[in-house]
Formats: C-alpha cells, structure tokens, sequence
C-alpha cells in the first residue's frame, strides 16, 4: 500500500477530485487551507494581502498498482497550468488499521 500527499493550489480542487473519482480512489483525507511555498519556483500561498493565494492537500492511500498510474495524472494536470503549482509525493505504508 502506498499514501500518496497531494499539495495544490486551490483552482486544482475540482481536477484532482475528479480525478480521484474516476479511478475509483474513494478514500482520503482533505485539508482546505495549507500555507507554503514551494522548493523551486512559483508564488508563496500565505492567504495575506501580498501572497493572496493558498493551496490545499490531500493524503489517500492506494494499492501499489494504483500509485504510478495517479502520479501520471497529477502530473499531466500539473504540466497543463505550471503556474498554479501541484506537487505530489508516494510514501510507503507499512502498517494500518
């Protein structure tokens, strides 16, 4: 089983969703407001009058079939807007409940 951390600038809410739907990835867990800025390029997302912006992740966990074939996704959608900013990252789990 792989968890699979997904931090996106807002505008992605809709696209990443819909993505998770169609592939029948039904569990995970969303926060709304998440603050940063990312490690190469692009706007900080602070929610303040100089960095109105502000992002939002998810954490789902898939089998390990099902990882490469999102993290194709993600990134085809990151390739078509740069500018909003998309990262996604693949963990192992070792154990669950």
């Amino acid at each position: 089983m792989k968890a699979i951390f997904i931090s996106f600038d807002q505008a992605h809410f809709e696209s990443i969703m819909s993505i998770l739907n169609h592939n029948n990835l039904r569990g995970f867990t969303y926060w709304e407001n998440v603050q940063g800025r990312g490690s190469v390029s692009g706007e900080p997302h602070y929610g303040s009058h100089a960095w109105p912006g502000m992002n939002s992740a998810i954490l789902t966990m898939v089998e390990d079939h099902q990882a490469t074939p999102l993290m194709d996704l993600l990134r085809k959608l990151d390739n078509q807007t740069p500018a909003l900013g998309l990262r996604a990252f693949v963990m192992n789990v070792e154990k669950t409940i």
